[in-house]
């Protein structure tokens, strides 16, 4: 086996270790705001593609478009759904950031809408696993 034909890769490999170093890039932990030693956990919120019959509307609407989320932060109170409407020429997620928020997951859209209802108080913040330099948050203030 000559010198030059070891050392040439086939381009699906190289491109396949691209491809997954990017998607990996996007992950991680981020505990800010959570107590991992927590035994007496709250169920994660309820992820939905569309409200409940007899649900409230959306309480807030963002955009997603032009590489970035409108408005980046919004707030919400306990059990109100928040909608994101993609309206971009490349594709997008929603995807939670840290253990608070792993029950935030959209599948990847650049049209259309997907919802979330949040049944727990607190701070949730999430990104573009796509486009990590994306990034917003949703805080849920109780009902009172």
């Amino acid at each position: 086996m000559s010198i030059a034909h070891r050392r040439a890769r086939p381009t699906w490999v190289v491109t396949g270790f691209a491809i997954g170093a990017l998607l990996l890039s996007g992950c991680g932990a981020d505990n800010s705001g959570t107590d991992a030693t927590t035994t007496n956990k709250r169920p994660p919120p309820v992820a939905t593609t569309s409200p409940p019959a007899g649900a409230r509307n959306s309480a807030a609407t963002v955009t997603v478009d032009h590489m970035k989320f409108t408005p980046a932060e919004v707030t919400v109170k306990i059990g109100d759904t928040v909608t994101w409407k993609f309206d971009d020429k490349v594709p997008h997620t929603v995807q939670g950031i840290g253990d608070k928020a792993m029950g935030i997951n959209s599948p990847i859209f650049d049209r259309g809408q997907w919802s979330y209802t949040f049944t727990t108080p607190g701070t949730f913040r999430y990104l573009c696993s796509l486009h990590p330099e994306m990034r917003g948050s949703v805080t849920v203030n109780s009902a009172e």
